[in-house]
């Protein structure tokens, strides 16, 4: 993957199994930490809404490649795949000292916050986001 953001998390006790190993629907949430961070990088996700605007997860996929247990640190690198009218792919690669553990994919729809109808993405969101697309 070529990932265009990266972010660091650390992995807590309360994220882990009785096995000791990571929860698997807590990657997902991993997956949004990671978005968090990206938002504020592109102009905060408050302001968005602020603004009027919204987004919800449309589609989630994850694949699991190897474990992650307590105290691990991973990087979780992000690539904006698809910026279409209404709705954006990412991608995420999670990676543990280089070693891949995990990928997957959201894909977000906009929405107004006044009705949640489906909306365009807002050019400045757009203009933030196209910053963190891959080459080609």
């Amino acid at each position: 993957m070529s990932e265009a953001f990266r972010h660091r998390i650390r992995v807590r006790y309360n994220e882990c199994d009785p096995q000791g190993v990571v929860f698997n629907g807590n990657y997902l949430i991993y997956f949004d930490v990671a978005l968090t961070a990206l938002w504020n990088d592109v102009g905060g996700y408050k302001k968005m809404v602020d603004a009027g605007m919204d987004l919800v997860v449309a589609e989630a996929t994850v694949r699991y490649l190897a474990p992650l247990r307590f105290d691990d640190e991973f990087d979780v690198a992000i690539a904006v795949e698809r910026l279409g009218e209404t709705s954006m792919s990412t991608r995420y690669a999670l990676e543990r000292g280089g070693e891949p553990v995990a990928e997957g994919e959201l894909r977000h729809v906009f929405v107004t916050t006044a009705d949640g109808a489906k909306a365009p993405i807002p050019e400045p969101v757009r203009a933030g986001l196209e910053a963190y697309r891959p080459p080609g």
